[in-house]
């Protein structure tokens, strides 16, 4: 009885308590669930506001299957995947200004100015030695190796490693060794990885950018500077200071953190700021070739790269952004799906 069942379902002549299809046609397949993935960009302490997208996209219950971060996207989008985004929401939100300088151990040696043993012991103690394959998700983190620039796409190995590459910023932090590559920060080359995304099988693909806020829009100057027969601007001379100030002076100058009064920027003002010009270039080119189906851009532009203590903002920017975008994203996986 049971193989005269099984035979009967399988040709489409019915049993008991079944019935027939019509018209001899075959049962209709069940709906494939189209695979949702997320490209969290780069971003550096604007990255906080992934962790208000994930929350915004849990909680309206949209699931992801695919991952793919760089840099701080590949930070949120980790902890999201391995079951550690509450744990890293609390650690953002309880920054402040002293303890993001406790977590600088800055260095004069090395490829970078801070070595990031602190950062990498917190992610160790948090993620210890999970690797990529074990999660849940289809997952890479964006990395860029030195020398050949060559994107570089971490889907298998430590997960601690993979995140430690992706967000290493050229300078400031240590370049990481991974199977013999020396690997940096990967916003040089893919800030918003969509890309990837769909690589690893993502029918529809949410991309999350932290420079569409920003202010810096690419205007050309064509004319600028002291003309031939100008006369030079008077230079005004330097007040007399104290030897006690001179000291002070040339001790904050050795901190490339220090935000002169001057005009004139810092060290890591002057990184910074070429950074943000890269990634926000590359991220307009590599969006337009290959665009995601929704775009979300918390709007951060006034978040520094390095203003970590300010996550409570960030994170609400982010998840304020998702909610302009969530019901199109469902009507998009709804229509998808009657369709698989």
């Amino acid at each position: 009885m049971f193989f005269d069942a099984v035979t009967r379902r399988a040709f489409g002549m019915g049993g008991a308590g079944e019935s027939a299809p019509v018209s001899g046609q075959p049962y209709p397949p069940k709906r494939r669930q189209p695979k949702i993935g997320i490209a969290l960009g780069s971003g550096a302490a604007r990255g906080w506001s992934h962790i208000g997208v994930l929350r915004a996209l849990e909680a309206h219950g949209i699931p992801l299957h695919v991952i793919a971060g760089c840099s701080m996207g590949a930070v949120a989008g980790a902890c999201w995947a391995a079951g550690k985004l509450d744990d890293l929401e609390e650690f953002a939100r309880g920054l402040t200004r002293t303890r993001v300088v406790g977590l600088m151990d800055i260095q004069i040696a090395g490829s970078g100015l801070i070595a990031g043993n602190r950062l990498r012991r917190r992610l160790d103690k948090q993620i210890g030695d999970l690797t990529i394959e074990a999660l849940p998700v289809a997952f890479a983190a964006v990395a860029t190796e030195l020398q050949t620039g060559h994107e570089v796409w971490l889907t298998r190995g430590r997960l601690v490693d993979a995140i430690c590459a992706s967000y290493a910023l050229p300078g400031i932090f240590e370049a990481v060794n991974i199977g013999g590559r020396w690997l940096v920060d990967g916003a040089l080359v893919n800030p918003v990885p969509v890309s990837a995304a769909r690589a690893l099988g993502a029918d529809i693909v949410i991309a999350v950018n932290m420079n569409g806020d920003m202010a810096t829009k690419g205007a050309v100057i064509y004319s600028h500077g002291t003309a031939p027969g100008d006369a030079p601007l008077p230079i005004e001379p330097e007040p007399t200071r104290s030897f006690r100030d001179q000291v002070m002076d040339a001790a904050t100058r050795i901190n490339p953190f220090h935000r002169r009064d001057s005009a004139a920027p810092s060290l890591a003002g002057v990184m910074i700021d070429a950074f943000n010009i890269t990634q926000d270039r590359i991220s307009r080119s590599r969006l337009a070739g290959d665009p995601p189906d929704f775009l979300i851009a918390p709007r951060v532009g006034g978040v520094g790269l390095f203003d970590f203590q300010r996550a409570a903002e960030s994170i609400d920017a982010g998840r304020e952004a998702a909610e302009r975008v969530i019901e199109e994203i469902k009507l998009s996986i709804g229509q998808l799906a009657k369709t698989a």
